[in-house]
């Protein structure tokens, strides 16, 4: 184990949230009260300096997704943002195609939000995928109908961390003129991410999974969504072109502007760090315990993501036994009774390997000594626990 000291609790949940960078604060800071302007009050310094605040904040947005800044919208969060693209668009095309593909193992920001559009008359398609977690681009050709209008399909897995096959997905929906929606959340500021070579039309991402502030995100529109009637979802004073009404949060803004540059910076090394830390893990739980499973592809996904079921073992239960370490047993932003996971069910696996699941989210800020430490304590803790089985 390595000598470094361990400082409790250990953060390992790096997918459900992420503490703000400490360069990440310093920049928001004086936007709290020194520099306190309404960027929509054009007409003083104070507005003035707002204004181009956002301005710079776009721009380092812009440069992690190779998009153009007149595209991008402010919203409250990729929820926000997911049901402005989703609802948007149904709006601008509906009577005439009301037909929206997505995936089983979508966000539930996504599922519930299609969920409600069926409601409203739409034709929802949900495609399934395979035991590794991934959708077949075959599946998705099939499933087009003559008045589909969207496509929504997530870059990476907010549970598994797989990665979706999105340049071959763009590829088809650029062919048949269809245009693709994807939850980046979990992908920007941790693989290189190319709206224009994967040809999205609308992205949806937030700040505080890479390490800025909670409540900001985006949603950005290609040149051939801006030219479509979205339907606005909040309406007020016609900010951001009427799509987002309300007053812009500039210091969230700020930070997010700032995250996505040192994650620009920083994406490859770290990806790098994260990887040996990722199998440094596994290796060690895997060499003591036997009956582990990996869920979801291990080649196709973000380096620090990692989640096993250990057969015989609830999730809960190792969760309960292990408080000094802050893991998941399934998405953080669900806020049901404990039942499994539907990304694993959607893995065509049964309830028991669902309740057995356990998500290990490494990032920025986790050391060898924090996971030379949890792998033991989950070594110990499930051990004692098939120990306790009849």
């Amino acid at each position: 184990m390595s000598s470094a000291k361990l400082k409790f609790p250990i953060y390992m949940d790096y997918q459900a949230t992420t503490p703000v960078d400490e360069r990440v604060l310093e920049e928001m800071l004086p936007w709290f009260s020194e520099k306190f302007g309404n960027a929509a009050s054009t007409g003083h310094v104070f507005g003035e300096e707002a204004a181009a605040a956002v301005k710079t904040a776009t721009r380092q947005i812009a440069g992690i997704l190779n998009a153009e800044e007149k595209g991008i919208i402010y919203t409250s969060g990729a929820t926000e943002s997911i049901n402005l693209a989703l609802k948007g668009i149904s709006a601008a095309f509906y009577g005439r195609r009301m037909h929206i593909i997505s995936v089983a193992t979508e966000h539930k920001a996504v599922l519930d939000c299609l969920k409600y559009l069926q409601g409203q008359g739409v034709e929802i398609t949900i495609l399934p995928v395979g035991s590794d977690g991934l959708i077949s681009p075959r599946d998705l050709e099939k499933a087009i109908r003559p008045y589909t209008c969207l496509v929504s399909v997530m870059m990476v897995n907010n549970e598994i961390g797989v990665l979706a096959p999105m340049e071959e997905i763009g590829a088809i929906t650029e062919e048949k003129d269809i245009l693709l929606h994807s939850d980046a959340t979990q992908a920007v500021g941790k693989i290189p991410v190319d709206i224009k070579k994967m040809n999205i039309d609308l992205l949806s991402c937030s700040g505080h999974k890479i390490y800025g502030p909670k409540g900001i995100g985006i949603l950005y529109l290609s040149r051939r969504a801006r030219h479509i009637p979205i339907g606005p979802q909040i309406h007020g004073g016609g900010h951001q072109r009427g799509l987002r009404s309300g007053t812009l949060n500039v210091p969230a803004i700020v930070g997010m502007g700032k995250a996505c540059e040192i994650a620009q910076k920083e994406m490859k090394k770290e990806a790098e760090r994260l990887l040996k830390l990722r199998n440094r893990l596994f290796v060690a739980i895997t060499r003591e315990l036997d009956q582990v499973q990996v869920n979801g592809s291990l080649e196709r996904r973000i380096p620090g993501n990692l989640n096993l079921s250990f057969e015989g073992v609830d999730g809960e239960s190792i969760l309960l036994a292990m408080r000094e370490i802050a893991l998941s047993s399934g998405s953080a932003c669900t806020t049901a009774a404990i039942e499994p996971s539907h990304v694993i069910r959607a893995l065509g696996f049964g309830d028991e390997r669902g309740h057995s699941a356990i998500r290990f989210g490494l990032g920025r800020f986790t050391t060898e000594a924090e996971v030379d430490y949890v792998a033991k304590k989950i070594i110990k803790t499930v051990g004692r626990l098939r120990g306790l089985l009849p």
